[in-house]
């Protein structure tokens, strides 16, 4: 499942190569509440906390799944000009239903413990986009019982972003995963248009999915807002669905802040 997508903020804020220049910060750019994620990165000797919630209804093998995390928490600081650390952790509850009914065996705890970085590449420069490169480990070791997989998982994707406008922009990513418990590797893709409908209040739209090699690919859509309370507070809401057989519905808020200077 996705967690974490380039928000409409980068086109308040166009052509933003945080990293690699001294100019003024400008409004944060965050990685939530979308898939696709940002090749901005947060400024050397800053930290970013983007954390929120979501609900997934979703169905496999006739069996309703709900998921609720009740705490999605990304980490980001700023260790080098263009280097990016990141931790994340999430809190969650699944839930199966048949036909309505619930069953026994939920489960509740913790995820694997995501640790991973960020690597800025090149800024934007006309047609070129700006680029970056992440990538993750899942550690199997830090997740309760109920979420405690037997392998460790991993993706790498990267991160592209066009600037169309002063007020829109358009990022895109790919890559690969592999899933804790599923040697099956994953081919990873996300598309997000932006737009800026205020100086404080931005819209988006994005279809993602992948292509697993031995099963049927997936393909998805969200679409959501963001309003920037200041430079370094941002809100958003998202709502989506699958186009694909699977997910039915996806509801998530959260909030993303900026400390600077630590």
């Amino acid at each position: 499942m996705k967690k974490l997508l380039f928000l409409i903020t980068l086109t308040i804020n166009p052509a933003v190569f945080a990293q690699t220049t001294d100019d003024v910060d400008g409004a944060l750019i965050t990685d939530r509440p979308d898939a696709t994620e940002s090749p901005s990165l947060v400024r050397r000797g800053y930290l970013q906390i983007e954390t929120g919630g979501f609900y997934i209804d979703s169905e496999e093998n006739g069996v309703d799944i709900k998921e609720t995390t009740f705490n999605t928490t990304l980490l980001r600081y700023g260790l080098l000009n263009n280097l990016e650390l990141r931790l994340g952790l999430d809190t969650r509850r699944t839930q199966f239903e048949i036909d309505g009914r619930e069953l026994e065996g939920d489960l509740s705890g913790t995820s694997p413990l995501l640790l991973g970085a960020k690597i800025g590449i090149a800024p934007e420069n006309g047609w070129m986009p700006q680029i970056a490169i992440l990538g993750h480990l899942y550690l199997p070791l830090t997740a309760s019982s109920d979420y405690q997989p037997e392998t460790t998982g991993m993706d790498f994707r990267f991160a592209f972003n066009h600037t169309l406008s002063n007020r829109s922009g358009l990022a895109y990513n790919l890559g690969a995963s592999v899933g804790p418990n599923n040697p099956e590797l994953s081919y990873l893709y996300t598309i997000a248009y932006g737009y800026s409908l205020t100086d404080k209040i931005g819209s988006y739209i994005e279809i993602y999915g992948d292509f697993p090699e031995n099963s049927s690919a997936n393909h998805l859509w969200d679409a959501g807002f963001t309003y920037l309370a200041n430079d370094d507070l941002q809100f958003d809401v998202t709502f989506g669905s699958g186009f694909t057989n699977g997910q039915n519905l996806l509801l998530s808020a959260g909030l993303s802040y900026r400390i600077r200077n630590l």
